[in-house]
């Protein structure tokens, strides 16, 4: 399996972040995430979960991060830029709020390794 997050930033530099129905309560907040499906490019996978999980269209850049993760998960992380979508359309199945945020405000419960995430993309 390998799962595939998007560092995604509007105009100003914020970051999206949301905060994931189904993770650990206390660390609930996440930029997007999702499984690559067959025959899909990364870069492809990384703008079907922000679209899906909250109607918004993104133009994915570089590359981020490629490491092992969680027993034989590979992960990949892209750096992305908001390329509209209008207003925020979450999916309630897997989303329970959305917003953007300064990478110098980040909300508390936020997984450690995405907020590496959001410092790396930076540079």
């Amino acid at each position: 399996m390998v799962g595939v997050t998007g560092v995604v930033r509007d105009p100003d530099g914020n970051v999206l972040l949301l905060r994931h129905r189904f993770w650990a309560e206390d660390q609930q907040w996440g930029l997007p995430t999702g499984g690559a499906q067959r025959g899909e490019t990364f870069e492809q996978t990384v703008a079907r979960e922000v679209r899906e999980e909250t109607g918004l269209e993104v133009r994915v850049g570089k590359m981020v991060q490629l490491r092992s993760g969680f027993q034989l998960r590979v992960e990949v992380a892209y750096a992305a830029g908001y390329a509209g979508g209008g207003t925020m359309r979450l999916n309630p199945m897997e989303i329970l709020e959305a917003r953007w945020c300064a990478p110098d405000d980040l909300p508390k419960g936020l997984l450690e390794s995405h907020r590496r995430l959001i410092e790396a993309s930076r540079r």
